[in-house]
């Protein structure tokens, strides 16, 4: 034992002396806008550019590649003339700024025109001739280009649409359209579409280049369209436009437009900072912080990509783009007035981590993870498109490493992105692997405040999000937005249920984890609060506050809701498979389920509180909720935005427990105080509605008579019945001579019908495809059958 302790002790003196000699100290370089002469990068010298610091710090590890180093931006405006790539010599450095507000990194060159006037409003000046520029910004603020119709700010699509945008008359009145920029809605309103006008054709019809944005084309929106780049459209105050042919940029300044003393600049690059590494050689430790970045150009006619079979493509590109990278720091920056996607992670990156950043007023995408198609296993790239059962690869899994994993999202400010490209989101998830996207606060958005776009390969964590003010221009989408078109997926549904029947954890192939959405705030007014469309599988969803909309699951499998609270609304099964083995249980909801075309109500729906009798019963019928109640939750504050439950509310009898409601959004004190919240909904007390509630029932809906108003309206002897408000027509009950709109169900199976809870009870006493019902039609009892199944 005495000769291990005397070696240790040799050792130990050795490995200490060893390791401080081989930390060396930081080296900082610092820079200024005050420039001065034989500048070194010292604090007293500092260098007058950030390409001048790249460089000598690019010169410094080759001398020595283990050297820290750190860049200093002191206050200032820092035109980059290209974007600031940083590769893996550069591994560890950080650029910083002394702080957002006092540093400003920019994509733009400051104009100095001489304006000279064109008519009585307009002014115009030469430009010099390399200049190529979609956006102009006069005193920090972005000036709208030459459009029609005019901007409004407060118009719901585009800020101004109108259906003959590209009318052969509009187009007629133009002198030269080519070079226009034409803007439509998809004709289902999922995204948006762009195009160049290169011409005119023989029958006067604007041609056009490009409509590349939508991986689910259709034809431009005939109503929500918008043009652009036009000089007879330069009409109003703020516009501009300019002429490339001529080099002259021409202009109606705002009213109180001081030009003489006003700073002009015009955005010339689209990217300003590149982290390009590869898998084999990843820049590692990279951060950038204290920083505004700003003006950067439009990039909605770059070369897009489609993100497998979800509706998505997208430009594989932004402002501060991060590729072959490992954990790398984007934190306490300011992303303001760029043309396209902000901050992205393409295919390897470990670790991202986006941290405290105030992303607003940006043209698409705020954050992004997209991984490669590589690594995907038999991978389709349309709706359409699949690979046959007999040629897929059946193992589970990524097949390389090409695509970001363990990556963060928290505590940023999101709102006013996607104010060009529609099909945009905060937080965009694509072949991706454990992103955690938490404490961001998201709002005034065109489309989903978090998307993602397939279940490869799950293991996200979404948690204390505030997602709201969605879904501004587009449709049929929610705050949280998903697909799950993966291996086991088929655009022929019949052919689906047999794959997934002959294999039931297909699903698992590509949604190898499961992605966990929790302890959020949701508010979607124009969608669903929380949406998993086609195939979304492997979800565990709870302690989610839905403000508006509900939980939204279409066909997929393994999805658990539990404990979450939907406002007015409730859970939407959207054709569901007889094996889903979904879970919907402990749930508060304010309405009774919204089924559509359900195979089997999943493996467990039950303890769920109900807001009345009627709502809950629907469900009964199929042999789910049979411990479930209905009553007032006894929400505590809703006022503000509490809806924790009173110690004697009902639900928590069911098993539902209250979460926290203080912790929604972001945290961080100086975003915090910026941040909205959502607007307070107006609560639904069933006790106190005057008239009975619509309920759905295999897609029709039906409403218990409870007037005399209504006895009258439909030839009734008394107040009772099942008022068939509205029908589906593929419902199996409307189907040969079943029932129709304005029936009033007086009896079924032989027994009396006096309000929808007594037709419900009947349904469960009676099961079977088929029964007998008398309905009051045209002030006639009239005997039908239909069928229930």
């Amino acid at each position: 034992m005495r000769h291990r302790y005397f070696k240790i002790c040799l050792i130990l003196p050795f490995l200490f002396l060893v390791s401080c000699v081989s930390e060396e100290p930081i080296k900082t370089l610092y820079v200024s806008t005050n420039t001065s002469e034989n500048a070194n990068g010292s604090e007293e010298l500092p260098f007058s550019s950030v390409e001048e610091a790249i460089e000598e710090a690019s010169e410094l590890r080759r001398l020595n590649p283990e050297l820290p180093i750190a860049i200093k931006l002191k206050p200032g405006d820092y035109y980059v003339s290209h974007a600031i790539t940083i590769t893996p010599d550069l591994n560890g450095l950080k650029i910083t700024g002394t702080s957002a507000k006092e540093v400003r990194i920019k994509g733009s060159e400051i104009l100095k025109p001489a304006w000279i006037p064109f008519n009585e409003n307009i002014l115009v000046s030469s430009v010099p001739e390399h200049l190529d520029f979609d956006q102009l910004v006069v005193n920090g603020k972005p000036q709208i280009l030459a459009r029609y119709p005019n901007y409004d700010e407060d118009a719901h699509y585009w800020n101004g649409s109108a259906a003959d945008a590209i009318s052969k008359e509009k187009v007629a009145s133009w002198s030269n359209p080519k070079g226009a920029y034409f803007h439509a809605l998809h004709g289902g309103k999922w995204g948006g579409f762009h195009y160049t006008i290169t011409g005119v054709n023989d029958q006067g019809e604007a041609i056009l280049e490009g409509g590349q944005q939508n991986n689910r084309g259709s034809r431009p929106h005939v109503e929500f369209r918008m043009v652009e780049n036009v000089f007879e459209e330069l009409d109003s105050p703020g516009e501009w436009y300019l002429d490339k042919a001529s080099h002259k940029l021409y202009y109606w300044p705002e009213a109180n437009t001081n030009l003489e003393s006003a700073t002009i600049e015009v955005a010339v690059l689209k990217d300003l900072i590149q982290v390009v590494g590869t898998l084999e050689n990843p820049v590692k430790d990279v951060e950038l912080s204290g920083i505004s970045f700003q003006h950067t150009k439009r990039t909605f006619m770059e070369h897009y990509e489609p993100l497998l079979r979800s509706d998505w493509s997208i430009y594989r590109g932004s402002v501060v783009f991060f590729e072959g990278t490992e954990n790398c720091t984007v934190k306490n920056n300011e992303f303001v007035h760029l043309g396209g996607n902000v901050i992205m992670a393409s295919k390897y990156n470990k670790g991202l981590q986006v941290i405290g950043n105030h992303i607003h007023d940006n043209g698409a995408t705020a954050v992004a993870f997209v991984g490669d198609p590589s690594a995907v296993r038999s991978p389709s790239f349309n709706y359409g498109q699949f690979v046959d059962l007999k040629d897929i690869d059946t193992l589970a899994g990524p097949k390389n490493e090409l695509y970001p994993r363990a990556c963060v999202v928290d505590n940023n400010l999101i709102y006013r992105i996607g104010r060009i490209e529609k099909q945009t989101a905060g937080v965009e998830i694509a072949m991706a692997m454990d992103i955690t996207v938490s404490h961001n606060s998201i709002y005034d958005v065109p489309r989903a405040g978090i998307n993602i776009g397939d279940g490869t390969w799950g293991g996200h964590i979404l948690e204390f999000n505030d997602v709201f003010n969605t879904v501004l221009e587009t449709h049929d989408h929610g705050s949280f937005n998903s697909w799950g078109r993966d291996r086991f997926w088929h655009p022929k549904r019949g052919v689906m249920d047999s794959i997934t029947t002959q294999i039931p954890d297909m699903y698992t192939w590509d949604a190898v984890k499961t992605t966990i959405i929790r302890n959020n705030r949701f508010r979607c007014d124009h969608g669903w609060d929380v949406d998993l469309d086609d195939g979304s599988s492997n979800y565990h969803i709870y302690n989610n506050l839905m403000l508006n909309s509900g939980l939204k699951l279409r066909e997929g499998f393994n999805r658990v809701a539990e404990n979450n609270i939907m406002v007015n609304n409730s859970l939407h099964p959207h054709v569901w498979f007889a094996n889903s083995e979904d879970v919907f249980k402990y749930n508060i909801v304010g309405n009774a389920y919204q089924d559509v075309g359900l195979l089997g109500w999943g493996k467990e729906l039950d303890y769920n509180l109900f807001p009345n009798e009627e709502s809950m019963m629907k469900s009964q019928i199929y042999d789910r909720d049979l411990h479930s109640a209905y009553g007032d939750p006894q929400f505590k504050d809703p006022e503000h935005l509490d809806f924790t439950v009173a110690e004697t509310s009902p639900a928590l009898k069911l098993g539902f427990k209250n979460f926290p409601m203080d912790q929604f959004g972001v945290q961080k004190p100086e975003l915090k105080q910026l941040a909205k919240t959502p607007e307070v909904p107006v609560i639904k007390d069933p006790s106190e509605n005057t008239s009975s509630p619509v309920v759905a029932w295999l897609r029709n809906q039906l409403k218990s008579v409870d007037s005399p108003q209504e006895q009258s309206a439909y030839g009734l002897n008394s107040a009772e019945g099942v008022i068939v408000l509205r029908i589906w027509k593929p419902s199996p009950a409307v189907q040969n001579g079943g029932i129709k709109k304005g029936d009033v169900i007086l009896k079924a199976a032989g027994q009396p019908v006096k309000t929808v809870q007594d037709f419900f009870r009947i349904n469960v006493e009676h099961p079977g495809d088929e029964m007998d019902l008398v309905v009051m039609r045209n002030q006639t009892e009239t005997p039908i059958k239909i069928r229930t199944n």
